[in-house]
């Protein structure tokens, strides 16, 4: 986790700092003054192509209190790369444990990644009813391959009705950690070593990163409990009910 926060830092680290006698405003100076602080780069690629001809459903989650496992995923597709060497990276993801249960990397925005990913994450799901699926309104999740599949499973469809960012806030938050955090696109490498990469930064972040809306417990031990009420935030004049960050 080469770009972890600092409070995330002092969390995992709080006992060895205690006995140097280095508490978190401390940590901070520290980081400073040694150039060490972490600013998040803001990029922004656009991966979403809503002018199609297929249904565009109604914001299902927009007043919803997400308060267990398995009752909300999110989906999203990032960029990753440069002009030279560009991949597409297909989430999903559990909007109370902030898990990342599928995921799937591609050379092409084709609805087939996205598919993948869903599947993925449909071989681990253990609750069988009340599941919703939200994304954006992109051809990739209001396609009939795509639906089809939400269908099979008896998952409802949510979409955002925006262009707001925050109307998919978890899933924009957790694209964000991967390509930041992991420094993903540093690494001009071939799409077998870059999916390799992907899921050894999947793996780590689902069971080693604390998540300050989980209470700083890590996704895995935030999706086996369902008893921790998340910290959400709300923004004036912004998506209504923003589930959570990260």
């Amino acid at each position: 986790m080469p770009r972890i926060g600092t409070r995330k830092l002092y969390y995992l680290l709080r006992e060895q700092l205690e006995e140097l006698g280095v508490g978190r405003d401390r940590l901070f100076y520290i980081l400073n003054v040694n150039h060490l602080c972490i600013y998040p780069k803001r990029s922004y690629h656009v991966t979403t192509n809503s002018h199609h001809r297929f249904r565009k459903h109604k914001n299902l989650i927009e007043n919803m209190s997400v308060a267990q496992p398995e009752q909300v995923w999110v989906s999203d597709i990032t960029y990753i790369g440069d002009r030279n060497n560009h991949t597409y990276l297909c989430l999903v993801t559990d909007a109370y444990s902030k898990k990342i249960v599928g995921y799937d990397l591609s050379d092409s925005l084709n609805a087939s990644g996205a598919v993948r990913a869903l599947k993925m994450a449909l071989k681990q799901k253990k609750n069988k009813e009340g599941l919703i699926h939200h994304s954006d309104r992109g051809l990739q999740y209001c396609c009939d391959d795509y639906q089809k599949v939400l269908k099979k499973h008896k998952i409802r469809c949510s979409m955002t009705e925006s262009y707001d960012p925050y109307a998919n806030a978890v899933a924009e938050r957790v694209n964000g950690i991967l390509k930041d955090e992991f420094m993903l696109e540093r690494y001009q490498v071939n799409m077998q070593t870059m999916k390799k990469l992907i899921r050894d930064s999947i793996e780590i972040y689902n069971s080693l990163r604390p998540h300050y809306s989980c209470f700083m417990l890590t996704p895995d031990q935030m999706h086996k409990q369902k008893d921790i009420k998340i910290r959400t935030y709300k923004r004036e004049n912004r998506y209504k009910n923003n589930l959570a960050t990260a």
